[in-house]
């Protein structure tokens, strides 16, 4: 259910009803426009006489029953695209937002070299793995804390944001206490204990989809986040598992327009684990800017052959540096641009 408050609606009004709301043991999340407030009742069982009460107080235009499982997500809620700021970067606007790094936190010179790069190449925000979930139990599964404490340097060293994954509800807080972004990965998509711990540490979360995962599980997986009060939310297409084995993954694009039309929250495409092969990620990066992604989620490392994880769908710093003028041409065909003050040179003729 939503409560459409009217334009002229006193504070004293919407707080009135948000108070209404949690009396009955109901959770009320805010949307708040440029026009108007709206607010986002969930919870079970919603009584009965609840409509019709709520559209007798006065502020109130309308109240709204959402059929969808989906609530806070949709656009029903939340009527304007979603804009996310971290530190200086603003996600979702019309700039695009581009993340590069590492797969794994190696040392603290591949990193800190890795982000002076990307940076100047056009990346604002650095990624980087130093808890590692792998398929083997034998892999290189990163760093821990120091890795952590390396990516901190290189923040301070770039200005850039970064944001690495979280795997557990209890590193939560040891990873919130150095990142900007909270990543959560495709193996951990639908779980709920940590999508809802995520929720409470008060930062941005970067959802990544399921192997296997529709549409409207993707967005209830991001609802689980933003029931928890944090409306910060970025969707991330990483590809999807089919019968097709000459790439990792297969990059679903339709999903991009598709979820955009589900959800207001920004969207990403992650070509690196959708390719596997870093001589595909050039084009899969280039079709999700023209699908309308909202930004770019690429594996950058400076010796990718001697990476200690995803070696092979990595780009050297030459070839990341030779993508972005081609990302900048796809992004203002479609109405799009790289950030101002990106350092990015013309496409040759």
């Amino acid at each position: 259910m939503i409560i459409v408050m009217e334009t002229k609606a006193t504070r004293d009004q919407v707080n009135g009803i948000v108070a209404r709301v949690k009396a009955l043991g109901l959770g009320a999340h805010l949307s708040e426009g440029e026009e108007r407030t709206i607010i986002g009742v969930v919870g079970s069982p919603l009584p009965p006489s609840l409509e019709d009460e709520l559209e007798i107080h006065s502020g109130v235009e309308r109240v709204v029953r959402i059929t969808k499982k989906y609530k806070l997500t949709g656009w029903d809620f939340h009527p304007q695209k979603s804009t996310i700021a971290v530190r200086d970067v603003v996600i979702g606007g019309d700039a695009l937002t581009i993340i590069a790094g590492p797969c794994s936190v190696e040392s603290e010179e591949q990193t800190v070299s890795t982000a002076r790069a990307v940076k100047d190449a056009g990346a604002s925000i650095l990624r980087g793995g130093a808890y590692k979930p792998r398929t083997s139990p034998y892999e290189f599964r990163g760093m821990g804390r120091r890795g952590l404490e390396i990516l901190a340097t290189a923040r301070e060293e770039t200005g850039m944001p970064i944001i690495t994954e979280v795997m557990t509800p209890s590193d939560i807080d040891v990873v919130g206490e150095f990142t900007d972004i909270f990543q959560i990965g495709a193996r951990n998509s639908q779980n709920y204990l940590l999508l809802e711990e995520v929720g409470k540490a008060g930062k941005p979360v970067m959802l990544k989809r399921g192997l296997s995962m529709l549409m409207e599980e993707w967005l209830l997986a991001a609802e689980y986040v933003m029931a928890q009060g944090n409306p910060d939310v970025i969707l991330c297409e990483r590809g999807i598992r089919t019968f097709e084995s000459s790439t990792r993954n297969t990059l679903d694009v339709s999903s991009v327009p598709v979820i955009q039309g589900m959800s207001h929250l920004p969207v990403f495409v992650d070509p690196s684990h959708a390719a596997g092969k870093r001589a595909l990620v050039p084009a899969l990066a280039l079709a999700g800017i023209a699908a309308g992604a909202d930004g770019l989620m690429i594996e950058v490392h400076p010796n990718p052959d001697h990476a200690l994880s995803d070696g092979a769908q990595s780009l050297t710093f030459a070839q990341f540096e030779a993508l972005t003028p081609r990302l900048a041409a796809v992004a203002e065909a479609v109405g799009r641009r790289l950030p101002v003050g990106a350092d990015v040179a013309p496409v040759p003729a």
